[in-house]
């Protein structure tokens, strides 16, 4: 084999092997999307560092990596998953519409953060993860047992299907999804 044939297939080879490794999903990431502040979506991989700190580390195309903290972003999708961030915490989205209904993902209450040099104290929002919640008007209402009797009269009022569904899944909040979905689609 000539210098020039061996050097021509070592330079196809390496071009090859760059290009598998920029489609292959680096360890410990996940494809996923970011929503900016801006409403901006940008693509790219992320590892899912949610439960441990309310953040997200993402990967774009070149390899660059940036830590994106709840209060930074508006939200994230992780592998299909979708998440809202509320208050610098994250909320998977259970499901959505005129009615949200979410499930606490973080607790990013006293995590400190930075407004340039200043540190900013970040409150997040009542609850632990796990945790489910309504959201709707930018209000964010917890649910448990004792304001399930209020969830259902007031925030699925005008849709009696859905009031029946929430009344029949006695007490697993996790089945509020059932009501929550034929609230959705009805035309109140």
């Amino acid at each position: 084999m000539s210098f020039k044939t061996f050097f021509f297939s070592a330079i196809v080879s390496l071009g090859f092997v760059t290009t598998q490794a920029q489609t292959a999903i680096p360890e410990g990431f996940a494809k996923g999307s970011i929503t900016l502040p801006n409403n901006t979506v940008i693509n790219g991989y992320i590892k899912n560092n949610i439960k441990k700190s309310a953040a997200v580390v993402f990967m774009d195309e070149a390899g660059t990596k940036k830590t994106y903290e709840g209060n930074a972003i508006n939200g994230v999708s992780i592998n299909g998953d979708n998440y809202t961030c509320i208050s610098g915490d994250f909320f998977k989205i259970i499901c959505a519409g005129k009615l949200n209904f979410l499930q606490k993902a973080s607790n990013a209450a006293g995590t400190t953060t930075y407004n340039g040099s200043e540190p900013v104290l970040i409150a997040g929002t009542e609850g632990k993860p796990g945790d489910y919640f309504s959201y709707t008007n930018n209000h964010l209402k917890i649910l448990n047992k004792k304001s399930m009797e209020s969830f259902i009269s007031n925030e699925l009022n005008g849709c009696s299907a859905a009031v029946e569904k929430a009344k029949a899944i006695d007490g697993d909040i996790a089945r509020l999804k059932e009501a929550v979905d034929i609230y959705n689609s009805s035309s109140n």
